[in-house]
């Protein structure tokens, strides 16, 4: 029997990135979409629980999907449980339009959360991320994103893929990210990375409404020098394809006694 692949985003489920996440393993089994309905973008891997969640059927870019009114985590979730009915054989989140790089994205983009998420149940996952030169591309209608930016990646997506199909992950691993510098070409080399500490220098600014009361706006500029080996130097100083191994297990690698003087 064909393999069965889940594809999911948090971009929505008319992103052209989604469109391309399918075309990137079309070949290789059974594919099918299960997506937000609308951006999802920075919730992580939170999950629905105090309310309904309805799917609709529709179409991503001409192929029929499912559309799922709540997070990339709901999405995989009713994908699973409900349309497909069984494990996958592999789930594919994206690709999101903007890099998911550092420990900061690991932790809050959608798009990941939705692959952690399918990885807690065994399922090997992929969450694929093509960088942008313009941050505000990340807030703009996904659907009009140029696609000819996902030539690369979809290659990239594909070989990685097949060889999970092939051979499974490698163990300790439950989920590969993958982000494509902008300028990737057929060459571009692929580099094996480590996660940096951060991306953004966080910021708060604070602003006045019409009646002089503050509110606040969450901003920052991204970081782009890091440690050799992080996917923040290989993406933003050496226009390297990132794919960086991720585990599940967040439990520090530290002898367990150098936390006994605390207790």
């Amino acid at each position: 029997m064909a393999p069965k692949i889940l594809v999911t985003n948090d971009d929505g489920v008319y992103s052209t990135g989604l469109k391309a996440a399918f075309d990137s393993v079309s070949d290789l089994g059974e594919v099918t979409i299960s997506a937000p309905a609308v951006q999802q973008s920075g919730v992580g891997r939170s999950i629905s629980i105090f309310e309904p969640l309805r799917i609709t059927k529709t179409n991503s870019g001409g192929i029929p999907a499912y559309s799922v009114g709540g997070t990339p985590t709901d999405a995989v979730i009713l994908g699973i449980f409900t349309i497909l009915k069984e494990l996958p054989d592999l789930v594919l989140s994206g690709f999101n339009i903007g890099e998911n790089i550092s420990t900061d994205t690991i932790t809050t983009s959608g798009t990941i959360g939705g692959a952690l998420e399918a990885a807690s149940y065994g399922v090997p996952a992929i969450a694929a991320s093509m960088q942008v030169l313009d941050e505000g591309q990340k807030f703009d209608d996904p659907r009009n994103y140029h696609r000819e930016r996902f030539e690369v990646g979809i290659k990239v997506v594909n070989r990685v893929a097949r060889n999970i199909l092939k051979y499974g992950m490698p163990e300790n691993v439950d989920l590969l990210n993958i982000n494509i510098p902008y300028h990737a070409e057929e060459d571009t080399p692929l580099e094996i990375t480590r996660l940096a500490r951060k991306i953004f220098k966080t910021d708060v600014e604070e602003r006045r409404d019409p009646r002089g009361r503050p509110y606040y706006w969450i901003a920052g500029d991204l970081i782009r020098e890091e440690e050799e080996g992080t996917d923040v130097h290989a993406i933003m100083q050496k226009g390297h394809v990132s794919i960086t191994p991720i585990s599940l297990d967040s439990t520090a690698r530290i002898d367990f006694s150098e936390i006994e003087r605390y207790l």
